[in-house]
This record gives C-alpha cells, structure tokens and sequence, in this order.
C-alpha cells in the first residue's frame, strides 16, 4: 500500500516524463482516493477497462492511451463524460504514460516488445529516440512474420521487400509507421511497427526493405505490464493487467 503522491512520484523517477515533447499530459490525469493498493494495468483508458477495474476493486489504473490528447475538443460530453463519472463516481485514479513508456529501455512498450520476440536492441533512431534497432539471425520475411504471428497471438501485415536476408531489424510500437524512413536510413532490412498506411506499401517495394504492421493495441501491450510489475513491487502493491482486444 501507498499513497498516490508516492505512487506519481514513483513513476515519474522511473519513466522521466518531462524529457519528452509529447502529444497530452503524462502523469496523473484524473485524481482518485490517496491511498493506493490495488493498481490495474492496460493500454488504453477505454470504458471497458475502467468498468474492469472498477470491478476488479482497484484503487488507480495506469495506461498508455490516457483521456486528454493536444487539440482534442475539451467539452465533457459523450464517451468522455462516461468515462470520467466512472473514474470520479468510484474515486479512481487515473495515470497515463505516453511517449515515456514507449521509450524507457528496460520496461517499455519497444524494450519489452523486443524481448518477446527475442531481439536485442543494439541502437536507437527516430524523432526522440523511440525507436529500436538490433540484429537478427539471417531469416527470411515469411519466417519472420510467422515468429511474429505466434508470439503476438494475431495476424499481420507484412510487405515484401526486395527478397534480401533480414539481418537488422528496426522496431517501435504503435502508429510509428511515419517511422519507416528513418528505420531505412538507420539500415534495417525490415522494420516492424503497430500500423501501415497507404505510402509504406510503396517505400518498401521500392526501397527493397520489408514492413510488417503487427497491430497498435498488439504490441503496445507490454509496457504497462513491466512497468506496473516493477511499480508494485517497489511499494508493495497489488498489480494486474487487463487486455480489452481491440483490432486495431
């Protein structure tokens, strides 16, 4: 048990917040009761999860996807409504960690991505150093997306490059498909992201470097759990992850 200052405290020592330029607050968004024991864990701050921990006896939830974005409209109606008189009626705490537990490099969502699948990360590139790079055993894309396939328990789309052995990996999780350039110039001969859009499927083909687009819920679904793992052990708390599916 502790209280929530010691528990924002905590996270942010261990995520370092304020080292990023990032799209919404990091930190506590919505306050709850001060004293916490039970921390449930998920991606996103949907009413789902919030009903799931509300029933789970949680005292504060931590997530990826918190509820205020920049440029968001700021009215509380609709779906946001619902779920801060969800958050406020049961007096839960809300904290979200966006960018910061995308990046830390031994518990977030691209360090813990990278162990499930059984890459070391060797380097980082991209706009703030959120992505990863690392070696692989010489394979080939239809074994690889399969490795992928199985680990992350979904399917995937991937994009055939040039035919070359994959030998080096990029990866970040996510929406980083706008990443994939920079994956290219840091030398990947595939790069493994959550999404693609329309202009990926073009770069890979003719820059000769495969694409594969393994879910945004799929693989940001690490991070929370090692960080909330590593939390409560520090304070001494109750921890869970719920996974609300999502196919995206």
């Amino acid at each position: 048990m502790t209280d929530r200052a010691a528990l924002e405290q905590h996270l942010n020592r261990l995520l370092e917040p304020s080292r990023f330029k990032d799209y919404g607050p990091n930190g506590l968004q919505v306050e709850g009761r001060a004293t916490v024991s039970h921390l449930v864990c998920g991606v996103t701050a949907s009413l789902a999860l919030i009903d799931a921990a509300i029933a789970a006896g949680a005292d504060a939830i931590l997530v990826h996807h918190g509820l205020f974005w920049r440029g968001q409209d700021g009215r509380v109606t609709g779906w946001m409504k619902q779920r801060l008189a969800r958050l406020i009626q049961h007096d839960i705490n809300l904290f979200a960690y966006h960018l910061p537990l995308d990046a830390h490099p031994a518990l977030g969502n691209n360090a813990q991505l990278g162990a499930r699948l059984g890459w070391v990360a060797d380097g980082r590139f991209g706009e703030q150093d959120l992505g990863f790079t690392g070696a692989l055993p010489a394979t080939d894309l239809a074994t690889l997306t399969e490795q992928v396939q199985t680990a992350l328990g979904r399917a995937v789309t991937a994009v055939p490059g040039d035919g070359r052995p994959l030998r080096r990996v990029a990866w970040c999780s996510g929406g980083a498909q706008g990443y994939f350039e920079a994956a290219i110039a840091a030398g990947a001969d595939v790069f493994l992201t959550g999404e693609i859009s329309e202009p990926q499927a073009h770069y890979a083909r003719e820059t000769g470097v495969a694409f594969i687009a393994a879910g945004h819920h799929a693989t940001e679904r690490y991070g929370v759990q090692g960080v909330g793992a590593q939390v409560a052990q520090d304070l001494g708390l109750r921890w869970q992850f719920i996974d609300i599916d999502n196919p995206a």
